[in-house]
């Protein structure tokens, strides 16, 4: 485990604070995030992310740095993926988009809490026991398998368990208030949609996680290193979707790459495992060929995406124009990662 200072961890919590609380006092009032403006915090939330790496490289070394740029560009490449699903809630809830903001900021603080209890059970377990590494490796297989199969049942948010435990212990009434969570009617306080789009949001987060956590901590079994990079990319996940929420059906090959990515963490885990188990000969897995093959995929699936666009593709399997117009990555399937 790294040796890190507490004055690190202090800098890297007020960050997170700063910037939740700089966020929701820029997006205060509601209203339609357009693409030049999303396009800005993404690029300040990027920023960001690579100023606190640097940060890494500086104090902590070469090796924590290039895990952390690893570790990040990993959940940054598997959170574009979750807005598919993201997508999918706002269309299936009705959500006006003025008020999406607002539920995506309290999704992100629900993901940080989250993500900190998983991975940090996920760093003691793998601390104590290694074979857990195979099982990691087996969820990843099974989600590549998912991918490559390209199952087509049909998701239902308004059906998983924190919806339907939310109307369980508050009535949801059918129209939304502005962007109130809850309303007072007859007496009584009930719920608006809203607050049940953000209960979704949170299930399929849980859900992300069910991957998410297995491959970062592939690439590092460092608390420090896992959770700040999960945390800055989760950070820059409302404005990536912003950006992105037009334009997600013509990164038809992601899903492809991204299945490949989760293949190559796989076997990353399998070899640390087969390292300290079986024999300190065989091979682990470099971070630097990590991030440099998580690069080139990531950047082979976007060009390959635009010199193929999704209408060609279709076209050539017959597919008809409303085929056309869905988005065709994992999004569309019947579970969210």
């Amino acid at each position: 485990m790294l040796d890190v200072p507490f004055w690190l961890w202090t800098a890297f919590a007020a960050t997170v604070v700063v910037s939740l609380a700089v966020d929701l006092l820029a997006h205060r009032s509601a209203h339609v995030i357009g693409f030049r403006e999303a396009a800005a915090w993404s690029g300040l939330w990027v920023g960001l992310a690579l100023v606190f790496g640097v940060v890494v490289f500086l104090v902590l070394g070469t090796t924590a740095g290039t895990e952390y740029t690893t570790a990040w560009l990993l959940e940054k490449s598997l959170s574009v993926d979750n807005l598919f699903v993201f997508a999918l809630i706002f269309a299936y809830f009705k959500v006006p988009r003025a008020y999406q903001h607002r539920v995506l900021f309290f999704g992100v603080i629900g993901a940080l809490v989250f993500r900190g209890i998983f991975l940090a059970a996920g760093v003691a377990v793998v601390s104590r026991f290694t074979a857990v590494l195979f099982v990691f490796a087996a969820i990843l297989f099974y989600s590549v398998y998912k991918i490559l199969r390209g199952e087509e049942e049909s998701f239902d948010p308004g059906r998983s368990f924190a919806v339907r435990l939310l109307r369980k212990v508050i009535p949801v009434r059918d129209t939304y208030v502005g962007a109130k969570f809850f309303v007072k009617e007859a007496g009584k306080h009930v719920a608006t949609p809203l607050l049940a789009v953000v209960a979704a949001i949170e299930a399929a987060d849980l859900i992300f996680a069910v991957d998410s956590v297995p491959a970062v901590l592939a690439v590092s079994d460092d608390a420090f290193i896992v959770y700040t990079s999960n945390a800055f990319a989760i950070l820059g996940l409302r404005a990536l979707y912003f950006m992105l929420s037009g334009l997600l059906d013509r990164f038809h090959y992601l899903s492809k790459g991204l299945a490949i990515i989760l293949g190559f963490i796989g076997v990353k885990l399998i070899l640390q495992a087969l390292h300290k188990m079986v024999s300190p000969s065989v091979p682990e897995i470099p971070s630097p060929v990590s991030l440099a093959v998580i690069v080139v995929i990531l950047a082979a699936s976007v060009v390959l995406s635009m010199r193929r666009p999704a209408d060609t593709v279709d076209g050539d399997a017959g597919g008809g124009p409303e085929e056309d117009a869905l988005p065709s990555s994992r999004g569309q399937q019947s579970e969210p990662r």
